[in-house]
């Protein structure tokens, strides 16, 4: 899956053509990727920087059928750095070409690691400021291109919905928020601003974008408030490590990982929502999938 020998035009170019696509695919709606009431998605969990697993995730994807979906999030920063520097964007790269190649199939959803990336908020997975690392990694790549592949990556992060829907029930996001107050519900019905982005250290106060991909601690009866406000019958999510690779939390919630050994992915048709046990029992191990080499 490795990607050399491309430009820093050629990679912007790439970034862009993937944001227009997420911006101007007709199933986007406000903040949210609507799935359309038949065929199939594959639902996955946090990746951060494993491309075994993303070649493994599309070959489960089966894109070639133009009625399969596969949902993605939380793609860079990595704990294996080379060089001592973070070189993620190559796959946040690959997963642009797949959006670019099957633009109403693939979405990229966004997360807190990607947020951090945008807004230079720093975040670490262990190994330092890994906004840092990720610069650090674009100026090993491009040398003096690196800012302008940089503020291409935070064009593409910018395009990101918050969430993927279906009229069924169905609904995937990074996580929900947690017990902070301030959070507007009526955040996938429109586009995203920039107060909906930010987290302000001054007064303690985040926007919506903010306090859904950071949320932690969300309560049942959170769950069940957003459930009736959005037609929610399963929440798909992530933002949490989960040993296991997928767990049932409560009747309307799964959280899943993708990057660990015990990683699993989801396939849901979406002509009907199982309920979280039953998702559970359908989530797939993901080193049962053999790897196959994916070239953009």
């Amino acid at each position: 899956m490795n990607n050399p020998g491309k430009s820093a035009a050629e990679v912007m170019g790439i970034l862009r053509k993937a944001a227009d696509a997420l911006r101007s695919s007709p199933h986007r709606a406000g903040s949210v990727f609507r799935l359309p009431n038949s065929g199939r998605v594959l639902v996955t969990g946090d990746l951060h920087d494993n491309p075994d697993h993303l070649s493994r995730i599309v070959k489960l994807a089966c894109l070639e059928s133009a009625g399969n979906h596969l949902i993605l999030h939380e793609i860079i920063h990595s704990e294996h750095l080379v060089n001592r520097v973070d070189l993620s964007h190559r796959m946040l790269l690959r997963v642009a070409a797949l959006i670019v190649s099957y633009p109403n199939q693939v979405c990229l959803l966004l997360a807190n690691h990607e947020l951090a990336q945008m807004t230079g908020k720093g975040v670490s997975k262990g190994g330092g400021d890994s906004v840092a690392l990720f610069n650090d990694g674009l100026a090993f790549a491009y040398g003096d291109g690196w800012t302008q592949v940089a503020e291409a990556i935070k064009a593409l992060i910018r395009a990101l919905p918050l969430a993927a829907r279906s009229d069924a029930g169905l609904l995937c996001a990074h996580s929900l928020p947690g017990p902070r107050p301030g959070f507007d519900p009526a955040v996938l019905d429109r586009d995203l601003t920039d107060e909906d982005y930010r987290w302000r250290t001054d007064v303690g106060v985040a926007g919506s974008a903010y306090l859904m991909v950071w949320g932690r601690g969300y309560s049942a009866e959170q769950v069940e408030t957003l459930a009736s406000r959005w037609g929610v019958k399963l929440f798909c999510l992530g933002h949490e490590h989960v040993a296991n690779g997928i767990e049932a939390r409560g009747s309307r919630v799964v959280v899943l990982n993708s990057d660990h050994e015990f990683a699993t992915a989801l396939p849901i048709d979406l002509a009907g929502v199982p309920t979280a046990e039953e998702a559970v029992m359908s989530a797939i191990r993901l080193r049962s999938v053999p790897s196959e080499s994916i070239e953009p």
